[in-house]
């Protein structure tokens, strides 16, 4: 069942390469496979035991990150606090787009207001 999870990977890999797409290939084959498995939720019953035993192991996947820290540990203290600047700054912006967004597309569908946000607004 690994090899379906990988062949979905390099599916995407192989499609966002050739299509030279801004989207990074494993991204597009797991939205690949998140179409496939409601296309066939047999699919996803098949997979589920190899998924579960691969995300009870992500924390193996960052192992690679660490190495990367003491590898570049030079650089990063010479450009760490602009690199931790970038990393908040975005990280806020992004935040802050995602609200603005989420307002944006409220007002255009016209949305109610949750009875919560109704509920503080009066007090």
């Amino acid at each position: 069942m690994l090899a379906i999870i990988l062949g979905f990977q390099l599916t995407g890999e192989v499609t966002s390469r050739a299509l030279t797409l801004p989207l990074p290939g494993p991204v597009l084959g797991l939205i690949l496979l998140v179409f496939a498995c409601i296309l066939r939720p047999a699919l996803a019953e098949a997979i589920r035991p190899t998924a579960t035993g691969l995300l009870s192991h992500l924390s193996l996947f960052f192992v690679p990150a660490g190495v990367g820290i003491v590898a570049h540990w030079d650089l990063l203290r010479t450009q760490g606090l602009g690199l931790a600047v970038a990393v908040i700054g975005s990280t806020v912006l992004a935040i802050a787009a995602g609200a603005l967004a989420f307002t944006a597309v409220a007002r255009l569908t016209r949305s109610e207001e949750p009875q919560a946000l109704k509920d503080q607004g009066r007090e």
